[in-house]
Formats: structure tokens, sequence, C-alpha cells
């Protein structure tokens, strides 16, 4: 489909008017393709009336610069409840948030925990997290950490 590179380019300015960032851009679907923009707040946040808004402008951009020639369907959304966090520099500003990571190296006979984020700094993130019915932490540096995505709490 369309160069998705040029697509993030025109669209910058419209987001950063909204107040959000884009997450991320896809081509989705068989036939019929849809556009998905999947954009995210500051805060890691994301609401159905900003996508609203981003939604209508978006398209209004696309209806005046015409940079796609196939039909096509705009989805504009949230990249989900368990997003993937993959600028780890995002996690200084997550205090609080419930999260699942997966080590490199297992941390205290651990590869993988669930829980919320105690502190962060530029080397290393605190996780509290629940074993049975005792809290823990885990201290793990952030290079360790294979994968990370915000979780669900139960």
């Amino acid at each position: 489909m369309e160069n998705t590179e040029k697509l993030k380019e025109l669209f910058k300015p419209v987001l950063d008017e909204c107040g959000v960032s884009l997450y991320e851009l896809n081509w989705t679907g068989g036939h019929e393709k849809n556009l998905q923009v999947s954009i995210i707040k500051p805060d890691g946040s994301m609401d159905l009336d900003t996508c609203c808004i981003v939604s209508e402008k978006l398209s209004e951009l696309l209806d005046r610069e015409d940079p796609i020639s196939s039909e096509y369907t705009l989805e504009v959304c949230s990249p989900g409840a368990e997003r993937e966090i993959r600028d780890l520099s995002e996690l200084k500003n997550m205090q609080g948030a419930y999260v699942y990571v997966r080590l490199k190296q297992a941390v205290n006979k651990k590869t993988e925990v669930t829980g919320e984020i105690i502190e962060t700094d530029d080397e290393q993130i605190v996780i509290e997290y629940r074993d049975k019915a005792v809290k823990k932490k885990l201290a793990a540096e952030l290079q360790n950490i294979d994968f990370i995505r915000m979780a669900v709490r139960i």
C-alpha cells in the first residue's frame, strides 16, 4: 500500500495539534484495506472523544491532500489496554502503572513478573508484585528487559 513514512509525516501536524503521538500506523484487512492509526496521549492513556476528534481531522486532511490512490477505510484507535511499551524512556512517567515484564536474564530466580511500577530511573525499574499473598519488589536493569507491556489488573 501507500508509503507509511510519508503518511506519518503528513499526519504529524494534526497529531501534534491534538496533543497525541502516533503509536503505530498499519495497513490491515484483505480485499478491503483499512488504514489503522493507533494514537496515544503523553500519559499513556487514550479516550474515545480524542480518537473521534483525530479521526475527523485526519479524514479532512486525507480528503484534501488525497495521498492514497486506492479505496480504504480510516480507523483511528487506541493501541489497547495491553499495549507494548516500545520506548523504555516512557517508563519514567509511568509510576503506578501495572505491567508485565519478561527479562533476558533471571533476577531473584524470576524471568517474568507482573506488577506495579514503583520507581524508574535511567538504569533500572523497580516493580512491586505479589508472590502468593506476600508483596515483593524486583529491581531490574532496563537493559535486561526483553519485553514489557501494560497489563490489566484483575
